[in-house]
């Protein structure tokens, strides 16, 4: 009992700290300064819903659906709290809250003399497709200038020890996706990451990199010049406090947020140990695209993205074009894609108009031996005319020996 109305007290005097000692208010605040104050209380409850011991973000996402609001779980009765499912006396104890505001007090202090922005999942800048991911985060931390929702978005990873060639892909694909004005996502580390923000900046286009710690440094240091310069069009961005070291477990939670938080994630060189592999798996996981760059057999940094190609994990690349006719993408002058232009049924010869007719008549996939039947054509003379109607991209080939048009 004594824990519980201490709990009460802490929160109480935070509440008195904010509204009655705050800078320029008067000991009877305004009804602005109340709102203002109302506000910090609000962002401080959601700040210290992420530093409650044992509760991850798929709990503290059931705490806040089941009471409404981060602010409502500090201040009812522990025996309210217990009744929800996943929490007992094992998991939380009355301690853990007064603690947790203890340590978000001291982040809010932090975050007001950075000018750090607070994503909670509940607001409208929080990333929609990163929360349709069942472990996302409750809260973000950003710096910059950064729209998390842009129409595009697109996380490119890769090998921290690039080569010329992984290099060289990087700059192409960057540069190809001016026309898409895409935000480009990745982890600024060294090699692939740190060498897509750079050609993004080049490009004008926005790009954030998501750590594997606090905003209070930044690893490796050696990018801090390309992190400022990023601050302006795009920013950084971490579901860590300040505080937070940039340890090695660290950085799967950081990829989960690089694969959720995009439209696909594209592999440009990767090793068959990695991250960039590890994101590559997540973002399957999520149901995303994944495409890969593939890469000469003897080449030890292409040896992941021809295994993801390989296994059918990723579907390969060769450009901006694949990416995007893929993703049913339009340039921002509104023309479609490259592929899309040709895909004309003008262009077939009389042996595939008749067979892109009885697909386009069938609903449903037709397989290949019905095919065979319906046209009237050899085994050997269909599949190369089919070959051919798929390598021009106006039909696809699905599992079965089944096809369906583009």
């Amino acid at each position: 009992m004594y824990n519980y109305f201490h709990s009460l007290q802490t929160i109480f005097i935070v509440y008195l700290k904010k509204i009655y000692f705050a800078k320029n208010l008067s000991i009877f605040p305004t009804f602005k300064n109340l709102i203002s104050a109302h506000q910090n209380m609000s962002l401080l409850h959601q700040i210290a819903l992420t530093f409650i011991k044992n509760i991850g973000p798929t709990l503290a996402k059931s705490l806040v659906a089941h009471f409404g609001d981060a602010e409502q779980i500090f201040n009812i009765p522990k025996s309210r709290l217990m009744n929800v499912h996943g929490i007992g006396e094992r998991r939380l104890n009355i301690n853990d809250l007064t603690e947790a505001l203890v340590r978000a007090e001291e982040e809010l202090k932090f975050i007001e003399d950075n000018k750090v922005s607070v994503i909670f999942y509940t607001d409208s800048a929080y990333p929609k497709r990163l929360k349709n991911c069942i472990d996302s985060p409750v809260l973000l931390y950003a710096r910059g200038n950064m729209d998390l929702n842009a129409r595009h978005v697109i996380s490119i990873v890769g090998t921290r020890n690039a080569t010329d060639y992984g290099r060289h892909l990087c700059h192409q694909l960057v540069e190809e996706l001016q026309q898409y004005n895409t935000l480009i996502i990745s982890g600024l580390a060294h090699g692939i990451d740190v060498a897509a923000h750079k050609e993004s900046l080049k490009c004008s286009l926005p790009t954030v990199g998501v750590l594997g710690h606090g905003l209070d440094r930044l690893y490796p240091y050696q990018n801090r010049a390309t992190a400022d310069k990023m601050l302006e069009n795009g920013g950084l961005l971490t579901e860590f406090p300040s505080g937070t070291l940039p340890d090695r477990e660290n950085f799967p939670q950081r990829n989960r947020i690089v694969a959720g938080i995009s439209d696909a994630t594209v592999v440009i060189e990767a090793s068959v140990k990695g991250g960039a592999l590890i994101t590559a798996e997540i973002a399957n996981s999520y149901n995303r695209d994944v495409f890969a760059f593939p890469g000469r057999v003897d080449d030890e940094y292409s040896e992941g993205c021809n295994f993801l190609i390989r296994n059918n994990k990723a579907a390969l690349l060769t450009c901006a074009a694949d990416l995007a006719y893929s993703l049913g993408w339009e340039a921002a002058d509104g023309t479609k894609t490259a592929k899309e232009q040709l895909a004309l049924p003008i262009d077939l010869s009389a042996d595939e108009r008749i067979i892109f007719d009885i697909i386009h008549q069938h609903k449903t996939p037709l397989a290949i031996d019905d095919l065979t039947i319906k046209t009237n054509m050899p085994m050997s003379q269909l599949a190369m005319n089919l070959l051919n109607m798929e390598m021009q991209g106006f039909i696809r080939s699905l599992p079965g020996k089944t096809y369906c048009l583009n």
